[in-house]
């Protein structure tokens, strides 16, 4: 199949994604901006790495999604919630998130991180226009793990996670799952099998559904601005200042 160049002046123009490889690379482009980021994602395309100056655009089949209701705690994560080991924070420390992310190892054993500048420097600007989210764990005042990913109607698209303590990145995880629950999110996109996902009740579903979900998502509202994790578990919304 051939992998597409996607234009330089059309940040709206994707290919079908029936035309992706079997790996689920689809396109590249010179860019990663932000207009092109979110048509991608409200189009099943993510990119997954930047190489000799192109961003490759990837739409694999099967896709690794999460349901909230089929979220799975384990009895040592429940253990850690009852001792109430960490803190969790939404969007207060999104960079830090991000370059504590990039030295997590990616996929498919690439060395070095996919997290390069441009992506850092593109999804802080999402994130400072309320579609970027951070999810933050701490261990007294000390960051040991967390997550990002964008949000647009009711469907999180996660991007990546990173531990510094164990079962860090999966209490901020499993914090942020049941506060969507409770938002009214359908679904995580996770993206790729991981064991680590797979282990709390991710799945993969066809691309083909996955993107049956797409188009429902399209006539949903998306929570834009600064979320914050409220005392009783629940996302609340904060609007974007104008001087942001």
């Amino acid at each position: 199949m051939p992998v597409y160049r996607l234009p330089d002046d059309n940040y709206q123009l994707f290919p079908h994604p029936s035309e992706a490889e079997s790996n689920g690379l689809i396109a590249v482009s010179r860019d990663l901006h932000e207009q092109r980021l979110v048509g991608a994602y409200a189009n099943g395309l993510f990119p997954w790495f930047e190489e000799d100056g192109y961003f490759y655009w990837y739409t694999p089949d099967p896709r690794w999604v999460l349901k909230p209701a089929e979220l799975r705690v384990h009895k040592s994560m429940r253990s850690i919630f009852n001792q109430h080991k960490f803190r969790y924070t939404f969007d207060t420390v999104f960079e830090q998130v991000m370059l504590a992310c990039a030295e997590t190892p990616r996929y498919g054993g690439h060395t070095g991180t996919w997290i390069s500048d441009a992506f850092l420097e593109a999804y802080t600007n999402l994130h400072r226009r309320g579609l970027a989210h951070s999810v933050e764990v701490w261990e007294g005042e000390t960051l040991v793990g967390g997550l990002y990913g964008i949000s647009l109607g009711r469907i999180f698209f996660g991007e990546s996670m990173f531990a510094r303590a164990t079962n860090a990145s999966k209490a901020g995880f499993i914090t942020l799952v049941k506060a969507l629950e409770k938002a009214g999110f359908w679904l995580i996109d996770c993206q790729q099998h991981t064991a680590h996902l797979e282990s709390l009740g991710a799945r993969g579903i066809a691309r083909e559904l996955f993107y049956e979900y797409l188009l429902k998502n399209t006539y949903e509202r998306t929570l834009i601005g600064h979320w914050h994790y409220a005392a009783d578990g629940s996302l609340q919304v904060a609007p974007i200042s104008s001087e942001e």
